[in-house]
C-alpha cells in the first residue's frame, strides 16, 4: 500500500471538514529543501503553524534544534528514499498544528537524534536544557541488542513512566506513529500488519485517553485500511457513492443558522463529515444509511451558557431525538472531552446528529493534552504534593496513575504487554466514592474487588465484603458511576483472596495482585474455594431449662423458638395444646397473631436461675475456618452449643444458626459482640423467624 492509499481521511478534508489538515501541511513541509542555505524554507511551515498558536514563541531555539537535527541525520534516508530529516520535520509540523508549545517542538525535532545518530543525551541537555533532554530520552527506544524480544514492551513501559512525569513524551510518540503510519506502504505487508496491530491495541487507546482526537481518528483510518482492506474498500466506495450526502446536512445547517440568528446567539455552524471508521460503525449499527449519516453538524459558540442556549433553541424549533442527548459539559469524559450531543429531525424528517461546544472545547477535543503543553513544570522545589498522592491536573488522570502503579508489579515483559493491552481496551471510566468521601477512578464494569485493591493495595487480600450505597453487597457486585463503596476487611491478616475473584476483576492491578497471592499460596487457593461444610446437629450435655415461671401449677413451660427470650427481656406466655405455655418476647409478632386468634396470654416472670437458652443467627461471608472460629468464640464466652446449622452459601454469604445454653443471661450482649468480632461475620441477631401456633 502506498502512502497515498493509506490516507483514507482525505475525502473529508476536501469537503472542508473543520479540523486540522495534517496531511496537506505535512506534504508542504516536506517539500522544503534541507540544506543549510535554505533553512528558513525548510522550517518555515512549522514556524507559521507555531506562530498561529503562539505568536510570542522563541524561534531562535527552534531553528537551532533544526540545524542540529538536519546535520546529525544528514546522509541518512528513510525506506521511501526521502532524506531522514523529513520525518522529524513532519512529526514537528503535526504537533505545531495541534498547538504544542516550543519545548515540545524542539524535542520533536530532536526525538530520533540520540537513538539514530552520534548526538548524546548530555549534548541535548547542554544545548537545550534538562526539560528537552527528559522528553527526548522518554521517546528514545531501547536497543534490541540489549533487550531482545522484550525491547518493544520495555520501550513502551519506559515511555509510559516518562509520560507520568511529562505528558509531552506521549504526544511526540503519537505524532511519530502517525507519520510512520502514513508512510507505511514501503514496508512488507506482514510488518505493516504488526505495526498496525500495536497501533490499534496501544497507541489509538492512548490517543483516545489523552483526548487527541485529531490523531486518533486518522490513526484509526490508517489501521482500518491495513488490517481490514475489504471493509475499507467497501466503505470508501460507499462514501464515494454518496458524495452529495452533505447537501442534506447543509440544508439543515442553514436552518440552524437562521434559528440562532433570530435568537440572537452568535454561533458558527459547520458540517463535520465522518471519517472512514465512523462510517463503518454506523453501517454496522443500521441496516440502511441515511444521507445525513455521513456527517454531523458542529455548532461552535463563545461560552458554556451559549451551548445550553443553542440546545434550547434547537430542541424548541426542531423535533429532538431524546435518546441521543448526552451532556458531556456538566459531566466531561475522562479524556477532557466536553460537548453537548443531540439529534434533531428537520422539517422533511431528516435526522441530523449535532455537537455543541465552545471554541476552547473544540480545541481541546481535537488536540487534547497536546494543547495543554506541560501544566506541571518539573517538581517545583518546596512544592507540597497533593493529599491524595495524585497530581491534581487533567494530564495525570486516574487511569494513568493506576497504570503506572500496576506496571511496577509486572517485571515480566510479556505480562506487562498483555496487561497493558487489556487495560487500554477499557474505553470508559467511572467515579466511585470511598467511605471517607474521597473519589476513586475505576474502569467501567469494575467490581467491589477492583475498588478494594485500588484503595488498599495488597491489604485488599483480606477483603470479606463491601457496602455499596449503604447496603451489603457481594464482592462481585459491579459498581456504577457515583456509587459509594465501603470495603470491609478481615482482621485476620493471614486470610487471602479466592481464585473466583479473578472472574469479576477489571483492573490489571487487582488481577496481578490476586494472581501473585494465589501463586504464592497454592494450598490457600484450594481451601478458599471450598464451601463451608454443613455441620451435624450437636447436643450439649447440660439440660435445657426455661427459667421462666407462670401462674399455672403443673404447666410445662418452654421458650419460644421464634424470638428466643432471655432475661431480662419483657415476656408473656401463650397457652398451647397439652397444657403447655410458650414464653415469647412481648414484641414478638407471634404474640399479636395468636392474641388475634383468641388466645389469652398469661403472666410470666423470670426465675432465680441464671442459666438461659437462646438462638442466635450469624450472617457472614464465606471463608475457610469460619465455623471453627465462630464456635471457638462462643466457647470462650462460656456458652455451650445445643445445636448448630449452616445454610448453603448464597452469593458468597453464609447464614449460621446456633441454639446456645448460657450460664448467665447477662453474658448475652458480650457473646454477641464476640461473635461479631470474628473476621467475616457482619451481623449477629436473635432469631425472629415466623412461628406457628406454638
Amino acid at each position: 500500500m502506498s502512502a497515498e492509499a493509506a490516507n483514507p481521511g482525505a475525502h473529508s478534508r476536501r469537503r472542508g471538514r473543520p479540523r486540522i489538515d495534517l496531511r496537506r501541511l505535512g506534504r508542504a513541509a516536506l517539500m522544503g529543501p534541507a540544506g543549510r542555505d535554505r533553512l528558513p524554507d525548510a522550517i518555515g511551515h512549522v514556524v507559521d503553524a507555531h506562530r498561529a498558536h503562539h505568536p510570542d514563541a522563541r524561534l531562535a531555539e527552534l531553528h537551532r534544534a533544526y540545524v542540529l537535527a538536519e546535520s546529525s541525520h544528514r546522509g541518512q534516508f528513510r525506506k521511501s528514499g526521502e532524506p531522514y530529516i523529513t520525518h522529524p520535520l513532519a512529526v514537528t509540523l503535526i504537533l505545531a498544528e495541534l498547538g504544542a508549545e516550543t519545548t515540545t517542538l524542539i524535542a520533536s525535532l530532536l526525538h530520533d537524534t540520540v537513538e539514530d545518530t552520534e548526538v548524546t543525551l548530555d549534548q541535548v541537555r547542554t544545548e537545550f536544557g534538562a526539560e528537552v533532554a527528559y522528553i527526548v530520552d522518554g521517546v528514545t527506544k531501547l536497543e534490541k541488542v540489549d533487550y531482545g524480544a522484550a525491547a518493544e514492551p520495555e520501550t513502551f513501559r519506559k515511555m509510559l513512566v516518562a509520560t507520568g512525569n511529562d505528558v509531552r513524551v506521549m504526544s511526540i510518540k503519537l505524532a511519530d506513529r502517525l507519520h510512520n503510519m502514513r508512510t507505511l506502504g514501503v514496508m512488507r505487508p506482514e510488518k505493516q500488519a504488526r505495526i498496525a496491530k500495536v497501533t490499534r491495541d496501544v497507541l489509538i487507546p492512548l490517543a483516545e485517553r489523552l483526548g487527541v482526537q485529531a490523531l486518533k481518528t486518522e490513526l484509526e483510518d490508517l489501521v482500518f485500511a491495513i488490517l481490514h482492506p475489504g471493509e475499507y474498500e467497501r466503505t470508501r466506495a460507499l462514501i464515494a457513492e454518496n458524495a452529495g450526502a452533505c447537501t442534506a446536512l447543509e440544508a439543515i445547517a442553514e436552518e440552524f443558522r437562521k434559528v440562532l440568528r433570530e435568537a440572537g446567539i452568535s454561533a458558527e455552524v459547520l458540517i463535520r463529515p465522518r471519517h472512514f471508521v465512523s462510517v463503518h460503525r454506523v453501517c454496522l449499527k443500521r441496516a440502511e444509511l441515511r444521507s445525513t449519516d455521513f456527517g454531523r453538524l458542529l455548532v461552535l459558540v463563545g461560552d458554556d451558557a451559549d451551548c445550553y442556549a443553542v440546545l434550547g433553541e434547537l430542541h424548541t424549533c426542531f423535533t429532538p431525538v431524546i435518546s441521543e442527548f448526552k451532556d458531556f459539559i456538566a459531566a466531561p469524559k475522562f479524556n477532557l472531552y466536553q460537548s453537548l450531543h443531540t439529534a434533531v429531525a428537520g422539517p422533511d424528517g431528516a435526522v441530523a446528529e449535532v455537537l455543541i461546544r465552545t471554541h476552547q472545547m473544540h480545541k481541546v477535543a481535537e488536540a487534547g493534552v497536546v494543547a495543554l503543553g506541560n501544566p506541571y513544570p518539573a517538581a517545583a522545589e518546596g512544592a507540597e504534593p497533593p493529599e491524595d498522592g495524585e497530581r491534581a491536573d487533567p494530564t495525570r488522570p486516574g487511569w494513568l496513575s493506576r497504570l503506572l502503579e500496576w506496571q511496577q508489579s509486572t517485571p515480566d515483559p510479556d505480562t506487562f504487554w498483555t496487561s497493558l493491552r487489556a487495560d487500554l481496551a477499557q474505553d470508559r471510566e467511572i467515579t466511585v466514592f470511598r467511605a471517607d468521601g474521597r473519589a476513586l477512578g475505576l474502569p467501567a464494569g469494575a467490581s467491589c474487588v477492583d475498588a478494594a485493591y485500588a484503595q488498599y493495595g495488597e491489604r485488599a487480600h483480606t477483603c470479606i465484603g463491601a457496602r455499596v450505597n449503604g447496603r451489603l453487597a457481594t464482592l462481585s457486585t459491579q459498581l456504577g458511576d457515583g456509587d459509594t463503596v465501603h470495603v470491609l476487611l478481615a482482621q485476620d491478616a493471614a486470610s487471602g483472596p479466592s481464585a473466583d475473584w479473578l472472574d469479576h476483576v477489571r483492573t490489571p492491578a487487582a488481577r496481578i495482585a490476586i494472581t501473585g497471592w494465589l501463586d504464592a499460596h497454592p494450598e490457600g487457593a484450594g481451601a478458599q474455594d471450598a464451601a463451608p461444610r454443613r455441620p451435624r446437629q450437636r447436643t450439649a450435655d447440660r439440660p435445657a431449662s426455661a427459667n421462666a415461671v407462670v401462674d399455672r401449677p403443673g404447666a410445662t413451660v418452654r421458650l419460644a423458638g421464634c424470638c428466643t427470650p432471655v432475661p431480662p427481656d419483657t415476656v408473656t406466655g401463650i397457652p398451647v395444646r397439652g397444657g403447655a405455655v410458650t414464653v415469647h418476647r412481648r414484641e414478638c409478632p407471634a404474640v399479636a397473631r395468636m392474641e388475634g386468634a383468641g388466645r389469652v396470654p398469661v403472666e410470666v416472670r423470670w426465675g432465680d436461675a441464671p442459666e438461659c437458652r437462646v438462638t442466635l443467627v450469624a450472617e457472614s461471608f464465606g471463608r475457610p475456618r469460619l465455623l471453627a472460629d465462630l464456635t471457638e468464640a462462643i466457647a470462650a464466652e462460656g456458652a455451650a452449643v445445643v445445636s448448630a446449622t449452616v445454610e448453603p452459601p448464597t452469593q458468597q454469604r453464609v447464614r449460621h444458626t446456633y441454639t446456645l445454653q448460657l450460664p448467665d443471661a447477662a453474658g448475652l450482649p458480650a457473646l454477641m459482640r464476640a461473635m461479631r468480632d470474628v473476621p467475616g461475620v457482619f451481623d449477629v441477631s436473635r432469631t425472629q423467624h415466623p412461628a406457628g401456633s406454638g
